[in-house]
């Protein structure tokens, strides 16, 4: 039987968002068949939220999947998902905004998007096909105009909500000094490893909901490790109870009040990760885990190479830590 996801209701837009969703950035890619099948047996398993984006070139594949679970009866109506996608930094411009939600909504063969996230703190040229970029092609996001593109695609009704993703607190200040509609997410990594407190707190008192991408250290992809899945503390922990490492990762996060983006294309392992919520950690096991030492495991300088604007968009992030 599909486990039942508990939702966390969003700000400034009366939506109720999964706390659970499943990924699709995939490195290296995946091929689209290959995503398509993992969507689908996501659904079976009780996933309702799933994130995707222009730069991960999964909306194609996620739009044919919930075609087809909406023709297997998987789901009865579309309004049972939640799908977030994200503005790509090669269309942060103010007026490139609406036509790039449209490229991504037919992709998806979707009406609406129920999150649309700015990818990064950051404009890119058109130019760029591949990472890392040469510094010319790299410039200044202008918060305000993008943002107000974002607020553009919600009142158009073509995003249920807007946000951001890998905002530091420098930067979410300089855009609620000026949004009309202030965003409901910021998604960004975090995981016992990288608890991101700060950031959590700053969200917190801004009605600003805060998700979790490689809640479990994004473990064979380019840019993650094992840190996570390989921690002695969390071992413990999940030996103790039985559970696995992942499990405990996730349950943490649930507990800080944050939602994550697990991504898992294996059917067993994708619905131990939904299995977090009939049980809890004790408080002494919460204390150990906010006692792991810290270390941030992605940065744009490791994807966009060592440019300044780059660098000191990572040392935002570090210097808040």
């Amino acid at each position: 039987m599909a486990i039942v996801v508990p939702g966390v209701t969003l700000s400034f837009c009366d939506l109720t968002m999964p706390v659970i969703g499943m990924g699709t950035s995939s490195s290296p890619p995946v091929a689209p068949e290959t995503m398509k099948t993992a969507i689908i047996e996501a659904i079976k398993a009780g996933y309702r939220h799933f994130d995707t984006a222009f730069a991960y070139r999964t909306e194609q594949p996620l739009g044919e999947a919930i075609a087809e679970a909406l023709h297997l009866g998987l789901i009865k109506s579309r309004d049972e998902l939640f799908v977030t996608s994200k503005l790509w930094s090669s269309f942060a411009e103010k007026d490139l905004v609406v036509p790039a939600i449209k490229m991504s909504l037919r992709n998806l063969q979707l009406d609406y998007i129920d999150l649309y996230l700015i990818h990064w703190p950051l404009k890119l040229s058109q130019e760029v096909r591949q990472m890392p970029v040469i510094r010319e092609h790299i410039f200044p996001l202008d918060i305000k105009s993008v943002w107000e593109g974002m607020e553009e695609c919600k009142n158009l009704g073509l995003a249920k909500a807007i946000g951001v993703s890998n905002f530091s607190c420098k930067k979410l200040e300089e855009l609620l000094s000026t949004a009309k509609i202030p965003p409901a997410v910021n998604q960004v990594e975090m995981n016992p490893l990288w608890q991101q407190k700060k950031l959590r707190e700053f969200c917190k008192a801004r009605d600003i909901h805060v998700s979790a991408f490689s809640p479990l250290g994004a473990n064979n992809t380019k840019w993650g490790d094992n840190r996570i899945l390989d921690c002695h503390v969390l071992e413990e922990i999940a030996k103790a109870k039985g559970k696995t490492t992942a499990q405990i990762s996730l349950r943490w996060l649930y507990e800080q009040g944050v939602s994550s983006i697990a991504k898992s294309f294996n059917k067993e392992r994708m619905k131990r990760n939904l299995d977090i919520f009939d049980w809890s950690l004790t408080e002494e096991e919460s204390n150990k885990i906010s006692q792991l030492p810290q270390r941030k495991g992605i940065t744009f300088a490791s994807i966009l190479g060592p440019h300044d604007l780059v660098l000191e968009l990572d040392a935002e992030t570090l210097d808040e830590y």
